[in-house]
């Protein structure tokens, strides 16, 4: 589904598999840092077949959504409010995973009256990212895409289930994260994604305005956003967290015990 985002130009959304109905109680995926909605393709699928409408965003910049990427969370949230007037819906359900976690929470914030849930997977707070991280993101991506995957997996294939058993996922993710990089030839995608998450530092205040109730998921084996992370910003959202054997990779390494904890948070 394209949407016409004013001052942003076309955006892309997947919406699950059925035909976008506004009038259903919606649910936003916000994907990380270099992915793109296919992400999200088993938790999107699962909620547009059972009773919801889905948008399954890509960012600014990757995948099919023609527009320029933004500098900040705080402009991605803004843009993620925007995509909800062109779809004509007044709320939503926000979920969102990495770098998308905190723009969920920064447009639960901003327009508390329109987020019904806020769910962070795979967060952290400040989601600071090392100097040597960000040194290799800049001057060679490929192999900084490499390293990414190497920390972001606890185990090499997944196990039954979505995407189906053995899929290698270190694989599929790395083909992911460098189409993406490649769909950007005029700028570094990479760095420029892990830099919006380094920067922002906006996420307790954030927290104090948010209305709706809050789930975080996070992976017990993630080196990316340790659990140990959360701490402060679960207690100022008052969230429930539901802590999962995985990566930083969760939809994909725990498929099925991820969506079960979906499913709860939203009710």
């Amino acid at each position: 589904m394209e949407l016409n985002v004013k001052g942003h130009g076309p955006a892309y959304a997947y919406t699950g598999g059925k035909p976008f109905d506004a009038a259903l109680p919606c649910v936003v995926f916000i994907h990380g840092a270099l992915n793109d909605h296919s992400v999200w393709t088993l938790l999107a699928r699962w909620c547009a077949h059972h009773g919801h409408s889905v948008l399954a965003v890509d960012q600014p910049g990757h995948g099919r959504s023609a527009c320029a990427p933004l500098a900040s969370v705080e402009a991605l949230a803004d843009w993620v409010l925007a995509l909800l007037g062109a779809a004509g819906v007044a709320r939503a359900a926000l979920v969102g995973h990495s770098m998308g976690s905190l723009i969920a929470l920064e447009a639960a914030a901003r327009a508390p009256e329109r987020a019904t849930h806020l769910v962070m997977m795979g967060t952290a707070y400040p989601m600071k990212v090392s100097d040597a991280l960000l040194a290799t993101a800049r001057d060679a991506p490929m192999k900084a895409i490499a390293m990414v995957n190497a920390f972001a997996h606890a185990g090499m294939a997944a196990k039954p289930s979505f995407p189906g058993p053995g899929a290698w996922l270190h694989g599929a993710d790395r083909a992911l994260m460098r189409r993406m990089q490649a769909g950007q030839p005029e700028m570094n995608l990479f760095h420029h994604d892990f830099s919006v998450c380094d920067r922002y530092t906006h996420g307790i205040e954030a927290a104090a305005q948010v209305q709706c109730p809050v789930d975080l998921i996070l992976g017990a084996r993630d080196q990316m956003t340790r659990p140990q992370q959360t701490g402060e910003i679960a207690r100022a959202l008052k969230a429930r967290v539901t802590t999962v054997d995985t990566g930083h990779a969760l939809m994909a390494e725990a498929p099925d015990t991820v969506l079960v904890a979906l499913r709860r948070a939203l009710g």
